[in-house]
């Protein structure tokens, strides 16, 4: 049976992205003649003229951090990671937005493309630089990438807002249904998760934005709707479809659903659980399993929730709960969902921890438990995906200041936006919202981060800035 149409396209554009990232990291190490860089443009050309016989043109096109070409978002798997992004560095370093390849393309399209892209490395305007390289090409046209205005980050963030808060308030109603008995309405929960992946398809990082929204009085709600919202971008990096995203969303969404059976006083105990307390909580596994079975009729999305509720806590290695005899492997999802539970729940205030790890002291300990509690590829690209400084970290500026991690950057991931929160005279402030790639006219940068501090010892509430 031969593979459907739309796998063979993205394979082929995937191919695309691979050749062309491979072209422009060979030519930087060879001479543009040496034969390794033109057997690489060849291959290219062949397959993306390849793309070009049925239309005049073949767009790649950027947006936050994702490849869509001709109009099609690109999936890619993990062994094409690197090359994935290698290219968008490449693309966001130099604000490139989109890239045309006419009919006409050639050779000499491809070294023009190269010497814009090397030409353009270390210049303060570069996409201006590389605008310049390419006015000699007939096959090749590049556009800068659009940034929202701010009146439209604004409204974008309204919405992400609205859609964050819908989804909290669901999951609670969800949980006091079923404790009660009630019928639960599963449709609205795909309405709002198929909402969310539209938000995070279009802006991911405001969307990850929400997820360092801690709310200790609602901890396990707000908690069940950030291990949705990072189980969602983290798929998005591995390249799942649409239609699997929202799976995804609504898997994690009921990850923790068993712990409605666990009694109040356990559950919300202000200290150490006893040993005979702590197995009562390894079973919430087990009886979320069950709880998601009783919730509606028997589909794929009912068995993957009712896997990923009884596997979350099992450990990569099978080294946590609940012991099995014999286990084939982890479901892809329970595998995502461990880390996204993992990294919300350590960053996060609870009754029995009421002082929440930093996020970048919570991703060093993660590592540690990478390869054991957690899968290590998926760990991976969940760091890049974050960030060296995660949304919502405090941090000092070498100016005094103190600041909230505002937005991650992939390119340069020591340099994130940041809400400054204090000014260099100690007086607390909102915004602005600084770049920290920013430079003087000499070269310098205007802010650097100095260290990350801990929230808790400013009495900070992060979702005071972050809303």
């Amino acid at each position: 049976m031969p593979p459907p149409k739309d796998t063979e396209y993205n394979r082929t554009a995937q191919d695309i992205i691979n050749q062309l990232s491979i072209i422009l990291r060979t030519a930087k190490i060879h001479d543009p003649n040496n034969i390794a860089v033109t057997t690489a443009i060849t291959k290219f050309l062949m397959l993306i003229k390849s793309e070009i016989e049925s239309d005049i043109v073949a767009t790649l096109d950027l947006t936050g951090d994702i490849f869509n070409f001709n109009g099609e978002r690109l999936r890619y798997s993990i062994e094409n990671i690197f090359n994935y992004n290698s290219l968008l560095r490449e693309f966001k370093k130099r604000e490139i937005g989109r890239v045309i390849f006419k009919n006409v393309i050639g050779v000499t399209d491809i070294q023009l493309f190269i010497k814009a892209i090397i030409d353009s490395e270390f210049s303060d305007m570069p996409y201006e630089k590389m605008t310049d390289v390419m006015a000699e090409s007939y096959g090749i046209e590049v556009a800068k990438v659009k940034k929202l205005q701010k009146t439209e980050e604004v409204d974008t963030r309204k919405a992400i807002k609205r859609t964050y808060f819908s989804a909290v308030s669901y999951t609670k109603g969800v949980m006091g249904k079923i404790r009660a008995g009630e019928k639960v309405n599963i449709k609205k929960a795909k309405r709002i998760m198929e909402t969310m992946v539209d938000h995070l398809l279009e802006e991911e990082q405001l969307l990850l934005s929400m997820t360092a929204i801690k709310n200790y009085d609602d901890y396990t709600y707000h908690h069940s709707v950030n291990v949705s919202i990072l189980s969602i971008a983290l798929g998005q990096r591995l390249g799942l479809r649409k239609k699997l995203l929202t799976e995804l969303g609504l898997v994690a969404l009921f990850h923790d659903i068993g712990k409605i059976e666990i009694p109040y006083e356990i559950l919300n105990k202000p200290s150490a659980f006893t040993d005979d307390e702590w197995r009562i909580v390894q079973k919430h596994p087990v009886w979320g399993l069950r709880a998601i079975l009783k919730l509606r009729e028997i589909d794929n999305t009912t068995m993957r929730s009712s896997i990923v509720a009884f596997e979350h806590h099992m450990n990569y290695d099978f080294s946590g709960y609940p012991k099995v005899k014999k286990y084939a492997e982890l479901d892809l999802y329970s595998r995502i969902v461990s880390i996204a539970d993992q990294y919300d729940a350590m960053t996060s205030s609870r009754v029995y921890s009421r002082i929440a790890i930093a996020p970048d002291k919570a991703l060093s300990i993660m590592m540690e438990g990478a390869g054991k509690q957690l899968d290590p590829q998926l760990f991976n690209i969940f760091i890049n995906m974050v960030g060296v400084f995660p949304i919502g970290t405090l941090v000092m500026l070498d100016t005094k200041e103190l600041g909230l991690i505002y937005e991650s950057e992939v390119v340069f991931a020591d340099r994130p936006r940041v809400l400054i929160i204090v000014d260099s005279t100690g007086k607390r402030v909102q915004g602005p919202v600084v770049d920290l790639t920013e430079k003087d006219k000499t070269g310098k940068y205007y802010r650097s981060v100095v260290k990350t501090l801990d929230p808790n010892k400013y009495k900070i509430n992060l979702a005071e800035y972050l809303l």
